[in-house]
């Protein structure tokens, strides 16, 4: 995804009920990795990889209770689809195009992170219809601050 890497740590583990109490994890699990990225102008990720007894191996659907996905924004779609399968990176579909309703203007696609993860690719950079029924915004990469 073109994320600048920071830093890794790892292992790491505690003898007590460290690991339980403020991660919420097996008390005997161990953070095997760790791995601090950096992507675009303002998302840092922390990425952990864990082993653990009790550990479900099985990545969560959305529908599933706990389930996910991570939305990426791009100013250049195209551009960052083509990285992305350049890259190897598993897409899953085609891109949707949004030409109607209060979603109208935006592009996106999933895709899969090597262990599962569903991701989105979503790019809007015209903006999207909602935005001229109302002053109320999501958070915009293009305006962060607005």
């Amino acid at each position: 995804m073109g994320a600048e890497e920071l830093y890794d740590l790892g292992p790491f583990e505690a003898e007590d009920d460290w690991m339980e109490t403020h991660l919420g994890v097996a008390r005997d699990a161990r953070a095997d990795r760790l791995r601090f990225l950096r992507l675009g102008t303002g998302l840092y990720l922390e990425l952990f990889q864990y082993i653990a007894p009790d550990q479900v191996k099985v990545q969560p659907r959305n529908s599933d209770v706990g389930g996910v996905h991570l939305a990426l924004y791009a100013d250049d779609f195209e551009a960052a689809l083509a990285h992305l399968i350049a890259h190897g990176v598993q897409i899953t579909g085609e891109p949707t195009v949004r030409t109607t309703g209060p979603s109208a203007g935006q592009t996106w696609v999933y895709f899969l992170a090597p262990w599962g993860l569903q991701l989105e690719l979503v790019s809007y950079p015209g903006g999207k219809d909602y935005e001229r029924h109302t002053s109320g915004r999501l958070w915009d990469p293009r305006n962060p601050n607005a």
